[in-house]
């Protein structure tokens, strides 16, 4: 039995079976080191060269990517697509050994039930006899010349599939498109017991319900492209394990934003990698690049070809669709993430209750509901201000849902009574009829109420998108109880956002005169917003997104827009164990 750590390269020697580790204690590995741990399971999935080469580079990383199936592009991946042009395309021919002499083949496809281990090699060179796998690499070697670690692991095992199949190999390279220079890997014993190792070491992890901890401010994770993801920084800061401040998150894409389609009869389609959308006049009304866009919203009578739908759910992009009054009527997504852990520690939260974490989402709302009002009214408020930091701190003590909700339902009649405050003339002759009948929807009957109703809309659509692409299922809720197309969890996590995002767009509308009376229709006592006025709210929703805060965690500007997907994946970091508790955005 020995016990090893991760250091900043990788695992050092040893086997690893489970990952442990606390808030105080960085995770390590146990394991043990025997012929049994080296068979392969029956039935077991093939694990690809690469993520074995994933794993040595960062464990986390590895099962963020082969376990629970998530993917993030970034620079450097675009890079070494690349690099990898050249080698991509199948060329060559590639006998086996009793078939022929193998002189130069392409992008050729190896696989092992022995090793465990499918990989696509990038170039194989033959030579009297023998051959030599080669791998392409975006980068440089190391300062000594040799190769990094996860690179000669992946070069191992495509030299050790070709010897498993016949062919004669005792090195392979890894050519370094940065410096155009080959590094020779010896396929040495040592060196193959190594790499069985490893993937041994890789399987284990691989069946752990948990990811590990991450890495402890490494540089590795600067330019990492599953960051924004991972959130390593975050999640040793909320763990203890570091007293270094945050690292600031990067957007994953500045230009990657929704589409907004309201037009009626306008049709959406897809035609040279752009997403087109073109009136029932046939005028065409905008174009965009797929790669671009985040989400498909279309309100009211607006038709989405099938075509477009593939391609759209064939880049991980959701369409939703909306009333023409705003209400979310359903969305269509591909294929739900591989996070399955993630839904079934949501089902049993599901089940259970969840009060810990709902207490804090509900703690989150009232606190920010009391900055808002406290910031904006043009009046003297200190009552209500009082009231309601008395009530949140209620929060912590509350025994059930019944009395949560009855604190967050008086709370709620306290801050909507107080909003007419925080409108000024002449917006606040619209705030006396929001006054007089109080928070009302389905449909509104005042103009505040019918701008409150589709920001909120936006706001659950948002966190909609950000559950799905986290792993979610956007029906099952903690707070918010389950019932038939209701997105109990998006709702869930609306709750500390609706006065930071929805109420604060409202409020500055309105104060700022971008949206009036004239912006409004109403029929048989409903209110609704005409076109252009559903386009000034939709404007000034992305603009607030777009804007930059100081978290007050970790520390670091980053926008509204980010903060929804951080606090989806906090929320999914407490399911799943790896953090201790839910903790809400707040503003000071």
């Amino acid at each position: 039995m020995r016990v090893v750590a991760w250091d900043a390269t990788g695992p050092v020697d040893g086997w690893a079976w489970r990952v442990t580790g606390t808030a105080q204690d960085p995770g390590c590995v146990v394991g043990e080191d025997d012929d049994r741990a080296r068979q392969q399971p029956d039935g077991a999935e093939l694990m690809p060269a690469r993520m074995v080469s994933e794993f040595v580079y960062c464990p986390r990383l590895f099962y963020l990517q082969w376990v629970d199936g998530r993917f993030e592009d970034s620079d450097d991946i675009a890079l070494g697509r690349q690099v990898h042009r050249v080698v991509d395309e199948e060329t060559g021919a590639a006998p086996l050994p009793d078939d022929g002499e193998l002189l130069a083949a392409r992008s050729l496809m190896l696989s092992s039930a022995a090793l465990g281990v499918v990989a696509r090699l990038d170039l194989v060179e033959g030579a009297g006899g023998a051959v030599v796998p080669v791998d392409f690499k975006k980068g440089r070697p190391q300062d000594d010349g040799a190769a990094w670690p996860g690179d000669e692991v992946q070069v191992l095992l495509q030299a050790m599939l070709l010897a498993e199949h016949g062919y004669s190999v005792d090195h392979a390279e890894v050519y370094y498109a940065q410096v155009r220079r080959r590094v020779r890997v010896e396929l040495a014993a040592d060196r193959s017991t190594w790499a069985r190792q490893v993937v041994g070491q890789a399987r284990a992890v691989s069946t752990a319900v948990e990811a590990p901890l991450p890495l402890v401010d490494s540089p590795k994770c600067v330019r990492c492209a599953m960051a924004g993801l991972c959130l390593p920084d975050e999640t040793n800061t909320l763990l203890g394990r570091t007293d270094v401040a945050p690292r600031r998150i990067v957007p994953r894409d500045p230009d990657h934003r929704p589409v907004y389609v309201s037009d009626v009869g306008a049709s959406v389609g897809v035609r040279g990698g752009r997403l087109e959308i073109v009136s029932k006049d046939k005028e065409k009304l905008g174009s965009f690049r797929l790669i671009d866009v985040s989400q498909l919203v279309v309100f009211g009578r607006v038709q989405v070809s099938t075509v477009a739908l593939h391609h759209l759910f064939d880049a991980g992009v959701p369409v939703l669709w909306l009333s023409f009054g705003g209400w979310l009527k359903g969305w269509a997504s591909g294929p739900p993430g591989k996070y399955v852990e993630v839904r079934r520690r949501q089902t049993a939260a599901h089940a259970a209750g969840g009060l810990g974490i709902a207490r804090r989402m509900i703690e989150g709302k009232i606190r920010n509901c009391r900055t808002l009002l406290r910031r904006n009214a043009r009046t003297d408020v200190t009552a209500v201000l009082d009231q309601l930091a008395r009530l949140a701190a209620a929060t912590a003590t509350v025994a059930d849902f019944g009395q949560l909700l009855g604190v967050e339902g008086t709370a709620a009649r306290l801050y909507f009574e107080a909003l007419p405050t925080m409108l000024a003339p002449p917006a606040a002759a619209l705030g006396e009829r929001f006054a007089a009948g109080g928070r009302n929807r389905r449909p509104p009957r005042d103009p505040v109420n019918a701008l409150l109703s589709l920001c909120y809309t936006l706001l659950a659509k948002d966190l909609l998108t950000a559950t799905l692409a986290v792993g979610f299922d956007p029906y099952l809720g903690i707070l918010h109880r389950s019932r038939y197309g209701r997105p109990a969890l998006a709702l869930d996590l609306a709750e500390e956002f609706r006065p930071l995002i929805a109420d604060s767009v409202v409020i500055g509308l309105l104060n700022n005169g971008e949206i009036t009376g004239s912006d409004f229709i109403t029929r048989a006592g409903g209110v609704t917003l005409t076109p252009d006025g559903r386009r000034t709210v939709l404007a000034a929703y992305e603009r607030r997104l777009d804007t930059q805060v100081t978290h007050p965690v970790f520390g670091y500007r980053i926008s509204y827009r980010r903060v929804l997907d951080v606090q989806t994946r906090i929320l999914a970091a407490v399911l799943v164990g790896e953090l201790p508790d839910y903790i809400p955005m707040l503003t000071r």
